[in-house]
This record gives structure tokens, C-alpha cells and sequence, in this order.
């Protein structure tokens, strides 16, 4: 009896050894995650414990119960209305890498001259500046005013009822990585998914099928790129086409 005690004593030993190096490794692991998530941005969601938590949330879902495909836009319609002009040409390179937590929604960055990226920023207050009557320019409430956001003004007779599933906001830019949310028309936002300019937000009860990160611009051209979808979500949102 007593060498069976001493065995059962052992393994018992060892099991909470083991149990302990498991609850250290997923502290240390937790710390540095929570660290780097402040330290890239934390977006609309807020950047204490109970945020990260929340993102968390959000991340098991998305990996046990809503594990589709962002990048698949066979659930937007092809028909409806159209504010691109013209034809739009496929990423070069194709897809960025995706940033590995649900929220904030990003990309890895990718490199782009200081000019192009003055010019990608200042394209919201720009677009308000030239159409003050439709348009006004406030901290992004998606983004938790982390950065400003062109927003549809509330008593538009043109305004697209759709608007109030964003809160009238039309497109933000991304500090951290160059990459925007905007909110467009159900084909143009499928057409540039499947152009690779684009993919569906990532928790479906926070957007509408039709808000979508479209990915960073990389030089001027694509900036100007930009700069047409963002008039377009504008010709979406507020019924006016710019």
C-alpha cells in the first residue's frame, strides 16, 4: 500500500508540476498577446482587459461558429447599383496578409511613399471640404474616435436608409496600416472582393455584408484608386453621386 501511495503521491506531483508550466506558458503567452494588441491598436474597441477580452470573444467565434470565407463575396448580389466608374483592374500582388485578431479588422502593412500617404489621409477631409453640404467630418464612432470618418448628414432627403447600419458613416482610414472601412453599395463592395481590393468585416453583428475593409494603397495610382471607391461609397450612402 504504501508504494502504491508513494506512486499515486508522484504522478500527482507531477501532474500539478505539469499543470503549473501550462498556466505560466498561457500567462506569458496572454501578457505578450495583450501587449502587442495595445501596442499595434486596439481600433473601436476599447484598450483595457475587458476589450481585449471582448476581441477574444469575437476571435472563438469566429474560429468554432462563423468561419467563413471574408474573402468570398458570392453572398453580395451582382445586380443593384454601381457608383465605380469603369473598369476595375485586380490588386497587383494580390491579397495583403491579414492581421491575425478579429478586432481591430487589419492588414499587415505594406510600404508606400510619404506623398502618397499624406494624400491617402487627407482624402476624407478633402472630400468633406468639397462637398460640405453632404458630408461632414468627425471622429470615427466605429473606430472608437480613433481617427476621423466622413459621415452622410442625418437630414439628407437622398439619404440612403441603409446609412443608419454604420451610423451615417461612409469610409475611415487606418493609422496603422493604410487600409479603410468603407461602406458601399452590395456590387460594388462584391466586385472589388473579387478584385482582391477588398474582403467582408469579420464579426457580422458589428456591419452590414456591404461595410468592407478595402486593403492599403501602395503608390499614387492606387491612392487615386482610393479615392474612387470612397466617392462611391459617398454616391451609396447619401443617394449624390460626386
Amino acid at each position: 500500500m504504501s508504494t502504491i501511495r508513494q506512486l499515486l503521491d508522484s504522478q500527482s506531483r507531477a501532474l500539478m508540476a505539469a499543470g503549473a508550466v501550462v498556466v505560466a506558458a498561457a500567462a506569458l503567452w496572454i501578457t505578450s498577446d495583450y501587449r502587442d494588441w495595445i501596442t499595434f491598436g486596439t481600433g473601436g474597441t476599447p484598450s483595457n482587459p475587458k476589450g481585449y477580452l471582448k476581441m477574444r470573444k469575437f476571435w472563438f467565434k469566429r474560429l468554432f461558429i462563423n468561419n467563413d470565407d471574408l474573402t468570398d463575396g458570392s453572398s453580395l448580389p451582382d445586380e443593384g447599383p454601381s457608383y465605380l466608374p469603369g473598369y476595375v483592374t485586380p490588386r497587383r500582388g494580390g491579397r495583403p496578409e491579414r492581421m491575425p485578431r478579429t478586432l481591430p479588422h487589419r492588414q499587415k502593412p505594406e510600404a508606400i511613399d510619404a506623398k502618397s500617404k499624406k494624400v491617402l489621409h487627407h482624402l476624407g477631409s478633402k472630400l468633406q471640404s468639397e462637398h460640405p453640404d453632404i458630408l461632414n467630418l468627425a471622429p470615427s464612432k466605429t473606430e472608437g474616435g480613433t481617427g476621423d470618418a466622413i459621415y452622410a448628414k442625418e437630414d439628407l432627403p437622398t439619404l440612403n436608409p441603409k446609412a443608419k447600419q454604420v451610423a451615417y458613416e461612409i469610409a475611415h482610414v487606418h493609422p496603422a496600416d493604410n487600409s479603410l472601412h468603407v461602406h458601399l453599395s452590395p456590387r460594388d463592395a462584391k466586385m472589388l472582393i473579387e478584385k482582391s481590393w477588398a474582403e467582408r468585416f469579420p464579426v457580422h453583428e458589428l456591419g452590414p455584408p456591404q461595410w468592407v475593409m478595402v486593403y492599403a494603397p501602395r503608390n499614387k495610382e492606387e491612392v487615386d484608386l482610393v479615392e474612387k471607391i470612397m466617392k462611391a461609397a459617398v454616391g451609396w450612402v447619401t443617394g449624390v453621386t460626386i
